[in-house]
């Protein structure tokens, strides 16, 4: 690991040019992974990599060099290398103030790609026996060890240990309706040992296969505009999307966000509380510190309606003369930090679930989204489903075919008319300037008023 005598002098030597901030991440990572398709083993790996990325900053402008020669001859070069673009009179001292953290010592192992090759061979036998109609089966594990050390002169000195495992299952069924698909995804930040024990592959397999099942059955969805509820869980990465993204500070430095300028200001409707946390033990957007060594923390972004804070990381908190709050994150030590989200959710509310839906009289209900876009200056989106059913007369009844959800986030936000006291959470991976890092979304089962559905039937 990074030796904090060797961050000191890296530092120096990052800022011996001037500059107001030097950085290094360092990191090792282990993974083990494989997937299985129709029976076949296939993608099996067992990887590990190291290195460390050097930041230094001089007002707006960034100096970056990321290097796999983790000597002090290769780290000194990429110091020098990012200080390059750093001239000025100004020097910030590297003086580290060494935080005392506990080193996981233990590592991905060859017996966990077996046990993980187990699993998707089971994974296989269940969803086969499960329904007839299935034709196909496909589905991957993942185990993640990342150690990384963060120092920066500011006098931060942080290590991390971080574990990360996931199973998803996919599913195909066949029948006169074609071919239709299901796929569920189960993923914590525990150790691959601790989510084998506490893993049944029958309900992740099951919910797989009843997905694609049941669109064997399905009708065309309605087209139009129409009350939709999203179940516990489901829809959290639509405001992931729709209005997540337009609150990471970087976009309102830029005022490329339709939330510019808009703190203090009901932006959504008063049952609306939106969380941003880190810190939440377990979930897949889940971290001790950020990439810049900052605590992950729960930052309040909308509450009871009112938007009252940014998600930011140092350079957005500079702008803000804020502290950072935890949301600088990088896919990897070849990556500069930037505003990004951890684990995304709604609070829930007073309403009961069952009570929503019976009291909608025509509308549809969304038990699972799939991906989507927005863009983040205007607000609007485009979501599809993986799993919807008409609700008729405050029953949710047919199955429907994947459709699209189109709206605006602002609009949506104040559409949300009930909100229950159920709650659910979804892993997922977030994209932004070609960086992916994971998140969770979540949120209470709720009802949006009205929302353009891109069916094909009439509403």
């Amino acid at each position: 690991m990074l030796d904090p005598d060797l961050a000191r002098q890296v530092l120096e030597r990052a800022l011996a040019n001037g500059g107001d901030f030097a950085e290094i991440f360092f990191e090792r990572s282990e993974t083990a992974s494989a997937s299985i398709d129709n029976r076949k083993i296939g993608s099996v790996a067992d990887s590990t990599w190291i290195g460390a990325g050097i930041r230094v900053i001089i007002g707006e402008s960034t100096g970056f060099a990321h290097t796999a020669h983790i000597s002090q001859a290769g780290l000194m070069r990429a110091a020098e290398t990012a200080s390059q673009i750093a001239r000025s009179s100004r020097r910030t001292p590297a003086v580290l103030d060494a935080a005392r953290l506990v080193r996981d010592e233990r590592s991905i192992t060859g017996t966990h790609k077996q046990r993980g090759i187990d699993l998707l061979q089971q994974i296989d036998e269940l969803a086969r026996s499960r329904a007839a109609a299935i034709t196909q089966v496909s589905a991957s594990f993942s185990a993640t060890k990342r150690e990384v050390v963060i120092a920066n002169s500011l006098g931060r000195y942080v290590h991390d240990s971080r574990w990360r495992s996931r199973a998803v299952a996919v599913a195909v069924a066949k029948g006169d309706t074609g071919l239709q698909t299901g796929y569920e995804v189960l993923a914590r930040s525990v150790d691959f040992d601790t989510f084998l024990a506490e893993f049944d592959p029958a309900v992740l397999t099951g919910t797989a296969v009843d997905r694609a099942v049941t669109k064997l059955s399905s009708r065309p969805a309605p087209a139009g505009v129409l009350p939709v509820v999203l179940a516990k869980g489901s829809g959290g990465i639509l405001f992931h999307e729709a209005c997540g993204h337009g609150l990471e500070a970087d976009h309102i430095v830029k005022n490329a966000s339709v939330y510019a300028g808009k703190l203090g200001q009901q932006v959504a409707s008063s049952l609306i509380t939106l969380v941003d946390d880190g810190s939440i033990d377990r979930e897949w957007g889940t971290f001790a510190v950020d990439d810049e060594g900052n605590p992950a923390r729960r930052n309040t972004l909308i509450e009871n309606g009112v938007l009252v804070d940014y998600m930011m990381d140092y350079r957005s908190a500079r702008s803000f003369d804020h502290e950072p709050r935890g949301n600088g994150r990088r896919e990897d030590y070849r990556s500069l930090p930037m505003v990004r989200m951890t684990n995304t959710f709604l609070l829930p509310g007073d309403s009961d679930a069952a009570e929503i839906i019976s009291s909608t009289k025509r509308g549809v209900y969304v038990a699972a989204l799939s991906g989507g876009q927005v863009n983040t200056t205007t607000g609007d989106f485009v979501f599809g489903t993986q799993e919807a059913y008409l609700i008729e007369n405050g029953q949710i009844t047919a199955p429907i075919r994947d459709t699209q959800l189109i709206g605006n986030g602002p609009a949506v936000l104040q559409e949300i008319d009930a909100v229950a006291s159920d709650f659910g959470m979804t892993p997922g991976t977030c994209g932004k300037d070609g960086q992916s890092v994971p998140v969770g979304t979540g949120q209470p089962t709720l009802r949006i008023r009205s929302i353009t559905l891109g069916g094909t039937s009439s509403a």
